[in-house]
């Protein structure tokens, strides 16, 4: 069986991909645990020399990679770029850090006795992950995966086969071992059948909540470890002491970037009465005034959805919320390609679809509310905690709304971003566990405890 892959810019079919047959995924599953048994014992200077000439890969085949992107899921360029150099500073990250962050750690213990938590890597890593940032969320598993001492096996969204294989490249163009890292092209129906092989030793997913349940549900039968990261809703919270120019700025950032296709996306703009009507003014805007177009264009800030079933699936949602005013866009747009307009819906029904579902696409949903406390509850009424934005010049006042809200994380005066300084990650139905710093790097490995006494005379 071969991957179809489609150009979303003109809907034209690329060269398609062979898929592996079943006896490939099983020696590839055997290469990665054999693999496994001599990496773990690499020292963590070596490998983290190899991260660091993963970064050099990156940096030097930074048009290849970009282009690549920008074919099978339609990035726009610039962006596709900025993509692969934050791949290369998350791998620059953990080549510097992981050593630290993975220290024996020293715990209370009686005189005649010495008691350490160590870290001890855990073997073949699963990771299944999106078409959205096809680089990025592999690269944000991979570097502290492989700095800790597992190995990892990508099963990769199927319209972006390309972007797999070469990621996979980039490691061994870096010097890693073969097999440290391999890429298991197979559609989502043989996912599961790889969770529950018993050399994989723990899965982790980006994707969608029914995804993420049957995943977890696999690997909880299996006892293996998980880390989800599903949908998101997140509300961008304007106050009425807020600085409109920013918000306005960084909101349409945040609502359009990647073509708006970002499980941490502004999707719901919650606005204090007082300053509503000035932002919904200049929010409108410049919204419409994005430019929507061809990826390849440097000048283009909007570029097609990945799929045109998804673009149906987001103007679906956009009629189910035909009671909401339609300030702009609210249409597929004419022509080649799977483009949808910036969209700003007003007035949204609490039942709506753009209200209580994930919209994935340049779509905002915007809500007048009448105070502090009313915008935390908005805020949180949703079944997705994934990320959240603060607007307020009043910086104490910001933290304290932060910490209302039900997210994994919440910035204030900045949109909602994956860092490699700071843990990443959900609660309620946006998954569970954290990627990134030193949180993400002790997922994925035994926490064991080593207690050393004195024998006694």
């Amino acid at each position: 069986m071969s991957m179809k892959r489609v150009n979303p810019a003109t809907g034209e079919t690329i060269e398609t991909v062979d898929s592996h047959t079943d006896a490939a995924v099983d020696a590839r599953l055997e290469a990665a645990h054999e693999r496994y048994l001599e990496w773990r014992d690499v020292p963590m200077h070596e490998r983290c020399e190899l991260l660091a000439n993963a970064a050099d890969v990156l940096r030097a085949n930074v048009e290849e990679y970009a282009g690549l992107m920008t074919r099978e899921m339609g990035k726009p360029i610039a962006q596709a770029r900025s993509e692969v150099e934050k791949c290369a500073w998350v791998c620059e990250h953990y080549a510097e850090h992981a050593q630290s962050y993975l220290q024996d750690e020293t715990l209370p213990s009686p005189p005649e006795a010495e008691a350490k938590v160590v870290h001890q890597p855990l073997g073949v890593v699963l990771a299944v992950m999106p078409w959205n940032y096809p680089f990025w969320q592999v690269f944000r598993f991979a570097a502290p995966n492989l700095a800790a001492g597992n190995v990892g096996v990508l099963k990769h969204a199927s319209n972006v086969p390309g972007c797999a294989e070469a990621i996979a490249d980039v490691f061994e163009r870096a010097g890693f071992p073969a097999d440290c890292f391999q890429a298991l092209l197979v559609g989502g129906s043989r996912a599961n059948e790889v969770v529950e092989d018993e050399r994989v030793r723990a899965v982790t997913l980006t994707g969608s909540e029914p995804a993420g349940r049957a995943v977890a549900e696999t690997a909880g039968k299996e006892l293996k470890k998980t880390v989800l990261e599903l949908g998101g809703s997140d509300p961008f919270v304007v106050l009425d002491d807020a600085n409109l120019d920013a918000a306005v700025e960084t909101g349409v950032q945040a609502r359009l970037l990647n073509s708006g296709q970002s499980c941490i996306a502004a999707k719901r703009f919650i606005v204090h009465d007082a300053v509503y009507d000035e932002f919904i003014d200049a929010f409108v805007d410049a919204m419409a005034s994005q430019t929507v177009g061809d990826p390849t264009d440097e000048a283009t800030d909007v570029g097609p959805q990945a799929r045109e079933d998804l673009m149906r699936d987001l103007h679906d949602q956009v009629q189910r919320s035909v009671q909401a005013g339609v300030e702009c866009g609210g249409e597929p747009m004419d022509g080649d390609g799977y483009f949808y307009p910036p969209t700003v819906l007003t007035d949204v029904p609490p039942d709506a679809a753009a209200a209580c579902e994930e919209t994935f696409g340049p779509v905002a949903a915007v809500f007048r509310v009448d105070s502090e406390r009313d915008a935390i509850d908005l805020a949180n009424d949703s079944t997705l905690g994934l990320g959240a934005s603060v607007w307020t010049e009043d910086l104490e006042r910001g933290e304290r709304v932060a910490r209302e809200i039900g997210a994994g994380c919440t910035f204030v005066n900045e949109l909602t971003k994956s860092d490699p300084r700071v843990p990443f990650g959900g609660i309620k139905d946006s998954g569970y566990g954290r990627e990134l710093a030193a949180h993400g790097i002790k997922e994925f490995v035994n926490e064991k405890t080593v207690w050393v006494q004195d024998a006694q005379d």
